[in-house]
């Protein structure tokens, strides 16, 4: 990323010092999975993908430096710049994130700087932004946001427990998250002046200001509700099902000759080829001049759930050309009515046709993929978020989709292959069609539209993610939180959507 000429330099501190006791853990909860990651993983991506970040600092619990140093090498993190040991309190590690961030500095130059739990890691680019931004006009910034629950004060009063002694305001009160954000050389005299002060002691920064800088006001930006704390165990599930149910904007589409010069010379595989967003597929990729296999029943009699057919298909291709970028598998069946009163015909055929089958065709495109680091794309549903009455069958292979990409994209990673899944919502497909009949013009995503939006996810460097598509895509807030909010959506108002 070009650097900005007429701005100061803006460094996000991550900070990693806590030990992971309060989830019962052997090491620091930053460390721990969630999604098929590190904790510390996810939050350095958001940073990494912000644009108004320059560059990123860690200060790392003692002793696990080395582990931070590998999860950055092998995400290929740009923006880390320093990897150090923090202190043994909030106080010290701060301390030494600022020594960390005058070095090298010119007399008289200011930055920017956010501190941000590293423990936080479903937050959100539209934050980060909000708080580079308000860091022109103000030298220190928050982050909060109302509180919905009635806070209680209390005091103990011996062996009788506790007692509400008064029960503030609940409009006026508001919960704290981080990143706090400061000019450089704020937070730092607020540091120096609390060095004077022999009973110093904050878990936060943006105290320190408030006590030994009284005369700075400290700003506040609007947070998020995801931007949760992984604190205690049950924070650990939590963060792991918004990852699991979260969905990501669609990348930017590319223009007409940046197409062509992606694609010619690509091959791409299509499983369900024949008709409907498979076929729309293959036509857009060709005529962008890649080799395209459109593979269906129809067509080219190419049965999915036969694993010897995508066997011979996916070799012939690679035979012909010599390389196999992209495998897309739109087949499936929908199949609706109560389960009890379901013959084990149409079950075995919906198992093999929408689980066996991208299993397979999985398996058997390991080995292509990996030559070329290509990628491959499956779809689900918006019902894969909460089955419903009647579509137990559809519903529950098309979140096993969901699960199969998250966990194929950390399986194959170190091999460079990117897999995701597209989600869109109720799509004019024949299978559709065959389903509910002739629906209300308008009602419906074209095929063509998600078609685009899966070429463009092709031709990106996202993996292990579920791409929404919707008539109106909600991207306002950028990042992480507009895909939980996608999320919500499709709980809520697409409960009937199939592709």
């Amino acid at each position: 990323m070009s650097q900005r000429i007429d701005k100061p330099r803006t460094t996000a501190v991550i900070l990693a010092g806590g030990t992971g006791q309060r989830v019962g853990l052997s090491i620091p909860k930053q460390l721990l999975k969630i999604a098929g990651k590190a904790v510390i993983e996810h939050t350095l991506t958001t940073f990494e993908q912000a644009d108004s970040i320059d560059d990123i600092i860690v200060l790392m619990a003692p002793g696990y430096v080395p582990d931070i140093e590998k999860i950055v090498a092998k995400a290929g993190f740009q923006k880390v710049k320093k990897i150090i040991e923090g202190g043994s309190t909030r106080n010290e590690t701060t301390e030494r994130a600022i020594a960390a961030l005058g070095e090298g500095l010119a007399d008289g130059e200011d930055r920017n700087v956010l501190f941000h739990d590293a423990v936080r890691p479903l937050l959100s680019r539209r934050v980060i932004d909000d708080c580079v931004i308000a860091l022109e006009r103000y030298q220190a910034v928050d982050v909060a946001i109302p509180s919905a629950d009635t806070i209680i004060v209390t005091r103990k009063h011996g062996d009788d427990g506790e007692f509400i002694t008064e029960i503030p305001d609940r409009s006026r009160l508001r919960r704290g998250q981080t990143p706090q954000a400061f000019k450089l050389s704020t937070i730092r005299r607020a540091y120096e002046v609390a060095a004077g002060d022999p009973n110093f002691q904050a878990t936060d920064d943006c105290s320190v200001v408030l006590k030994y800088l009284p005369d700075v006001p400290i700003h506040v930006v609007a947070g998020d509700e995801y931007n949760m704390k992984v604190t205690q165990p049950v924070d650990v599930f939590i963060a792991d099902k918004l990852f699991q149910l979260a969905s990501t904007a669609a990348p930017e589409q590319n223009g007409e000759e940046a197409y062509r010069q992606l694609l010619t010379g690509r091959t791409i595989v299509v499983f369900g080829g024949s008709y409907g967003i498979g076929k729309d597929i293959s036509e857009l990729a060709e005529s962008y001049g890649a080799k395209v296999y459109a593979l269906g029943r129809s067509t080219t009699g190419t049965h999915v759930e036969n694993p010897e057919e995508v066997d011979d298909a996916l070799s012939k291709a690679y035979a012909e050309t010599g390389r196999i970028d992209y495998v897309v598998n739109t087949a499936g069946v929908l199949r609706i009515g109560k389960l009890a009163e379901t013959d084990n015909a149409t079950i075995e055929e919906a198992l093999k046709v929408n689980y066996l089958a991208p299993v397979q065709i999985a398996r058997s495109s390991y080995k292509y993929l990996s030559e070329t680091k290509g990628q491959l794309l499956l779809y689900t549903s918006s019902s894969y978020t909460r089955g419903r009455a009647e579509y137990s069958l559809y519903s529950s292979t098309k979140a096993a989709m969901v699960n199969l990409t998250q966990a194929l994209s950390d399986e194959w990673a170190g091999d460079g292959i990117r897999v995701n899944c597209i989600n869109p919502e109720r799509t004019a497909t024949p299978m559709r069609t065959k389903a509910f009949g002739q629906e209300p013009a308008g009602s419906l995503l074209s095929s063509e539209a998600v078609a685009r939006t899966s070429l463009d996810v092709l031709l990106s460097e996202l993996t292990g993610h579920v791409i929404d598509v919707r008539q109106q895509d909600p991207t306002a807030s950028a990042g992480q939180a507009s895909g939980f909010d996608a999320a919500l959506a499709s709980v809520l108002d697409r409960q009937d959507g199939v592709a």
